[in-house]
């Protein structure tokens, strides 16, 4: 069984790897929707898999870091794609969050990506 806490994080960014013209080349932003799930079985007192408040604690210091800022800035996310914050969200929030099963980068209302960690993890 998964849960899910969904997060809005508005940020900018450009893709620096893009061919020449192409319009993510260019400085812009989003409101990314990040979406985390977290798998096991409810706990048979709780009734929950976890506490809502706690997915949300262990998020809060990579959201403070990603919320209002300029993604190509962060180490690590030089060439800010959905995929590839995706994939940095997963390694900063994994060993806080050791349940997490999956995260969703919502870059646009119709576009995103879905990491379910490292292949053969």
């Amino acid at each position: 069984m998964e849960i899910f806490k969904i997060f809005m994080i508005e940020a900018a960014h450009r893709l620096p790897n893009v061919p020449p013209g192409h319009k993510c080349s260019r400085l812009h932003g989003h409101s990314f929707r990040v979406e985390l799930k977290v798998e096991g079985e409810p706990g048979s007192d709780t009734g929950w898999i976890m506490d809502f408040g706690d997915v949300k604690a262990a998020f809060q210091p990579i959201y403070d870091r990603l919320d209002h800022h300029y993604l190509n800035d962060i180490p690590g996310l030089e060439n800010p794609t959905s995929e590839n914050l995706a994939v940095w969200i997963w390694q900063e929030l994994k060993p806080a969050l050791p349940a997490l099963s999956e995260i969703t980068v919502h870059e646009t209302c119709t576009s995103g990506c879905r990491y379910r960690g490292p292949r053969g993890a």
